[in-house]
């Protein structure tokens, strides 16, 4: 039987304000924005991706989401484009001998570059470079 993660929740204090950043600024595809009276959902996912997230006012504490990892293939790209759309990127960094290092992985191996940035609550997203496809058994 296959496992897939195709869905995560991030709790937020305001709906609205969240699905701009995913969408206008960490440059998410909106799937959903469904709402029936006070409940409302609105869902989106990172072009490429086939997790998507589900922004939602829940029992759990706005900014409770921490080190959801986003895999990009080029870390350069990826931070640049998020700056060039308002989001504050942290410093690129990799790790020597367990210490955190600025800069990429001299030698780019796959799962060495690191980087990170919050949402508006504080949900907090890890960005990590892997150059190969991984595999899916």
């Amino acid at each position: 039987m296959d496992w897939k993660l195709e869905l995560i929740v991030v709790p937020v204090s305001d709906v609205d304000r969240a699905k701009a950043f995913y969408a206008e600024q960490a440059g998410f595809n909106v799937d959903v924005d469904f709402s029936a009276g006070d409940f409302r959902v609105v869902q989106l996912t990172p072009r490429g991706s086939s997790c998507s997230i589900t922004l939602m006012r829940n029992t759990a504490a706005p900014g409770s989401l921490q080190g959801v990892h986003l895999i990009v293939t080029d870390i350069d790209a990826a931070c640049a484009e998020l700056t060039s759309r308002g989001v504050e990127v942290a410093e690129l960094h990799h790790f020597v001998d367990g210490v955190q290092t600025p800069g990429p992985d001299p030698n780019r191996a796959d799962y060495d570059s690191f980087s990170s940035f919050t949402d508006p609550d504080g949900n907090g997203w890890v960005i990590q470079e892997v150059h190969h496809s991984a595999s899916t058994s």
